[in-house]
Order: structure tokens, then sequence, then C-alpha cells
């Protein structure tokens, strides 16, 4: 499989120029549905992991600690830029998703929004997001995903060797995914193109 850390971070490292003037409008309505589903509260500790150049920052509480990261060192800099021009105080840094510098149940949100379909392994991804996560904390994913109650075609699968490359992953199903990790979904909402983009808050199943 060509869908690789080592390839993510040389493919968006290339994209961070023209990233915004393909997903910054493309997308905006649904980030904004998606962050809108997270129970806020003042002074909550916030992870977005693949945070791109910074696209959910405006749809994000001012009265939070928000932490981004990204796989990409030309994507965190483009936080940071954006984050200074929003006036927010954003501590960005090149991480990767699969492996979170961070200590157990440091967050009490985690926003991964259009990266579970790009992980090499979203399962690993999802697992790290758990860990961060204290235990009443949420996981708020947006993303496309093959319909949980049928696996991909195999017109799809064959596709999906192309896309996976260049762009993101058609095949993964949500729900399989996220409780496999240890999340219980409390919402799942079609957000963009029917029911092919998904916003879900799930969180961990673990005791509280």
């Amino acid at each position: 499989m060509f869908n690789t850390t080592a390839w993510n971070r040389l493919r968006y490292s290339l994209y961070a120029p023209l990233y915004d003037a393909v997903a910054e409008r493309a997308f905006r309505r649904a980030r904004h549905r998606s962050l809108d589903q997270v129970t806020w509260q003042p002074g909550m500790r916030v992870l977005l992991v693949g945070a791109g150049t910074g696209l959910d920052l405006p749809w994000l509480p001012r009265d939070v600690e928000i932490h981004a990261t990204d796989l990409s060192p030309a994507m965190v800099r483009r936080i940071e830029r954006r984050a200074e021009a929003l006036g927010m105080d954003v501590q960005a840094a090149e991480m990767d998703g699969e492996a979170l510098a961070f200590p157990g149940e440091h967050f009490d949100v985690v926003v991964m929004h259009l990266i579970v379909a790009v992980m090499p392994d979203p399962a690993q991804g999802l697992a790290e997001a758990n860990r961060v996560l204290r235990g009443d904390g949420q996981l708020c994913v947006m993303d496309k995903f093959q319909a949980d109650d049928r696996p991909a075609s195999a017109a799809r699968r064959a596709l999906n060797a192309l896309t996976s490359a260049i762009a993101t992953d058609i095949t993964r199903q949500a729900r399989p995914l996220l409780e496999g990790a240890g999340f219980t979904i409390e919402q799942d909402t079609p957000v963009m193109m029917g029911t092919l983009f998904r916003a879900l808050l799930a969180r961990p199943t673990r005791p509280r």
C-alpha cells in the first residue's frame, strides 16, 4: 500500500500552498456542523489532530486551550499564521497522529477532521485519541466513510488504490473503527454529499 506516514508528510507538504483553495469553502459548513455537536465548556483543553492549515480554528470557542498537530511542517507553519491572524493562542506542533506525544487523559476534546480516512493505520490513530482523552472526554470526527452496513464493492476497492495514494481512503467504515478503538458513538450526522461525509461525536467506553 502506498499510503505511508513518510508519503503523507511529503504530499501534504506539497499540497499545503493549495490546500485552502481546495478545502476551505468546500468543507466550511461540514466543519461547523461537526464542531457544533461538541458540548463546550470554558477552559477545556482541545487537541486538533491532523489540523492541516487550521481551518477549524474559526469555529472553536475563544475560551478553550487549543493544541494543534500535523504531520507536515508546512501545514504547521500555516496553522501558526492562521492563529496569529485570528488573534488566537494556539500551540501548534509537528506530530504523527498515530504516535501522539501527550500524556494519557490529557484532553477534554479531540478533533479529527478529514484525517481518519488519510492515516495509514486509522485504528492506531483512534487508539491514540482514546488514550489522550479524559474518561468523560469527547471525540469529534468528520470524514468520508463507506456505509457501515456493507463492505466496499470490488470497484470501489480498486479505485481506492489510487485515491488512497493521492488523496484519501474511500473504503473505511466509521462505526467499526470508532467502536473498535474503544468509543461509544453518541451522534452520527450526515453533513455533506448525502451520507458520504459524516460527523460523529463519541466518548471513551472506559469508566468515567
